[in-house]
């Protein structure tokens, strides 16, 4: 396995440009080696399909890519870690070569993130938070990999949402801290569309800014998700404007990283919102003239 010397915050991610927590928000850009998408955008086995992806989302301004090969969608049907792994590893040694920037593996099973990060991979993103296999947290830590803990359970009732959420990452954290994963190397995640009901996803982005209290950056993902569908009554391949909108909020309510589909226009509106929100500003701005 490769042993990464650097943590998550000296990643490169765009254009040579050093990953600093706080600068700008991140984009990471979904690529599903799967063939069953809930947005319809699963590539399946088609490799060179993958990489074109791939680099056109580096073209287009990700700073991370995000390679998954189970989908997580509702009611989907898991498969084996030797399954995934047979979907994922031709496509993540392939994007690895073909890209500069740093890779996510989306997987819960230990197993499949040891091979990835020998694959290519230098992030670990694990949608249970180490409650569906808890060995992840000591694959991610011998490695020195970066590991995004994202809430999840099953069903959707809580004494109280938010604390409730919080706890769990809390816990989540701790439990990474424990396997030897370097602080710094922690990001959490609210999980929109994971064991929550639609009011309960806004609920949560509502409330983003509290998940900053435990001390670690914060990702979040809303890209083309059920709760826009309701909300817009549209499908998923026409979500682009309540994608748009949570990401601008999420980001002002503290996002760090926003992972989605739609890489050029949400580059776009980060980009923006970073300028009203973190003071962020272009290499080349002239706004005093």
């Amino acid at each position: 396995m490769t042993k990464y010397s650097t943590a998550l915050d000296a990643l490169t991610v765009a254009n040579g440009e050093k990953l600093v927590w706080g600068r700008r928000t991140y984009v990471m850009g979904i690529i599903n080696v799967t063939p069953d998408s809930f947005s319809g955008d699963g590539l399946g086995n088609d490799v060179p399909a993958i990489v074109d992806l791939a680099r056109r989302f580096q073209d287009e301004g990700a700073d991370i890519l995000d390679v998954g090969a189970e989908s997580t969608r509702p009611g989907h049907d898991p498969i084996t870690a030797d399954e995934e792994l047979k979907r994922l590893l031709p496509a993540l040694e392939a994007v690895a070569g073909a890209v500069n920037l740093p890779i996510s593996v989306d997987t819960y099973k230990a197993p499949v993130a040891r091979e990835a990060l020998s694959g290519g991979a230098c992030i670990v993103n694990d949608i249970w938070g180490l409650k569906a296999d808890p060995h992840l947290a000591e694959v991610a830590a011998e490695a020195g990999a970066a590991l995004v803990m994202m809430h999840n359970q099953k069903g959707t009732q809580y004494a109280d949402l938010v604390p409730d959420v919080l706890a769990s990452l809390k816990a989540s954290v701790a439990a990474a801290l424990n396997a030897g994963v370097a602080k710094e190397n922690i990001v959490i995640d609210p999980g929109i569309g994971f064991g929550k009901n639609p009011d309960q996803n806004i609920e949560v982005l509502q409330n983003l800014g509290r998940f900053k209290s435990l001390g670690c950056p914060l990702l979040v993902g809303t890209s083309r998700k059920s709760t826009l569908g309701l909300l817009l009554e549209l499908p998923s391949d026409q979500r682009l404007e309540g994608t748009a909108a949570t990401v601008a909020l999420a980001i002002a309510g503290g996002a760090d990283i926003v992972r989605i589909h739609d890489v050029k226009e949400m580059v776009r509106v980060g980009r923006v919102t970073d300028a009203i929100v973190r003071g962020w500003r272009p290499d080349n701005w002239q706004g005093i003239i």
